[in-house]
């Protein structure tokens, strides 16, 4: 399963101290994307990592970390990334 997959990567790449991901692919079933095989998840994810790095940054290496899975097993991908201080 992709989610499974996402989550094994970023635990991998970010030891975090919390992750959470919703798999959203059934709401876009006949999406062009979902079609090819592409599936649509949200990421939370909460990780000393993301400490003194911008928005842009923290997507960058959420990206990189799942590189692999960009390719064709995630089509669209929310992320919610926060340091430990950040967390609600």
């Amino acid at each position: 399963m992709t989610s499974e997959r996402i989550k094994q990567k970023l635990n991998e790449a970010f030891k975090p101290e919390l992750i959470e991901i919703i798999d959203d692919s059934a709401a876009h079933a006949g999406h062009a994307g979902a079609r090819s095989g592409g599936g649509h998840y949200n990421v939370t994810i909460v990780a000393e990592a993301f400490i003194d790095k911008t928005l842009v940054q923290r997507h960058q290496l959420i990206y990189q970390a799942l590189n692999e899975l960009m390719k064709n097993k995630i089509h669209a991908l929310g992320i919610n990334a926060l340091t430990p201080s950040e967390k609600i």
